[in-house]
């Protein structure tokens, strides 16, 4: 009888212990996911990161803390552990593109390529930035269209980011014909620039003939402008050389196709 109540003493004993265990185990595995998530925000990591990140950190702790539980109970957690680890194995395979985009999605919130409200060109999609999630970013077109990209696709390709520079240097090319003054030119060009407010006088914008092409002189304008003004700078400038070249008599050569017809008798 005595070694029936020593056993039932020792199991009470290992049942206090393995609860204390459990519950002063949950309590310190959400202490330390709090704290990381403390640390990662005084980081100015992003929001969803850290959601994500805190709530991985207090389940695998808790796993562990639930496993020392059933060990102070005497029951063998090998065959758990081998368990889970089989478990995470076969997700791991099933999920592996699910895991890349998750694993990309980590690195462009940590990294941070982009941001919301960036116009950016990557896997193989143009579009400002909506959202970033773990798995995808939304990108919106200049036309209003949705689109959902894998975070994989972005990764694992070239990141052209159109709005990380506060200032762009637009490229225009306007001809003459070979006739045509090309001092006169330049200086329409120049003065036109000098008239736009919007395009900065440093750097310096560039003007000059870039090629003599088959049916016109070429010259190539480079002005520096505001992210901002990029479009609307280009559009209304080459309305304006437009008008000015007409104004002073230049000619902008277009494609000619002369036809010779030939009368056989």
């Amino acid at each position: 009888m005595e070694g029936v109540a020593d056993q039932i003493t020792a199991l009470i004993i290992n049942i206090v212990i393995a609860g204390v265990i459990f519950f002063v185990g949950k309590y310190i595995a959400k202490m330390i996911a709090e704290m990381v998530a403390k640390i990662m925000a005084r980081r100015d990591t992003d929001p969803a990161l850290i959601s994500f990140a805190k709530s991985l950190l207090h389940w695998a702790l808790l796993a562990f803390v639930v496993i020392a539980a059933l060990a102070q109970l005497g029951i063998q957690t090998a065959s758990f552990v081998a368990l889970i680890g089989a478990a995470g194995l076969a997700v791991g395979l099933a999920l592996q593109g699910s895991l890349s985009n998750f694993a990309s999605g980590v690195l462009i919130l940590i990294f941070k390529p982009f941001r919301i409200g960036n116009f950016i060109t990557a896997g193989g999609e143009s579009g400002t930035v909506k959202d970033i999630s773990i798995f995808t970013t939304e990108l919106v077109t200049p036309d209003n269209k949705q689109i959902i990209v894998p975070n994989s696709s972005i990764m694992g390709g070239s990141i052209t980011n159109v709005s990380a520079k506060e200032t762009r240097r637009i490229d225009m090319v306007f001809g003459i014909g070979y006739g045509d003054d090309i001092d006169k030119a330049r200086a329409a060009l120049l003065d036109l620039i000098e008239k736009d407010e919007r395009i900065l006088k440093d750097p310096e914008p560039q003007v000059a003939v870039s090629e003599l092409a088959d049916s016109s002189v070429n010259f190539v304008v480079r002005p520096w402008v505001n992210a901002a003004d990029y479009w609307a700078v280009m559009f209304d400038f080459t309305e304006v050389v437009k008008k000015r070249f007409d104004a002073d008599g230049i000619s902008i050569p277009f494609p000619q196709r002369d036809v010779h017809v030939v009368n056989e008798k």
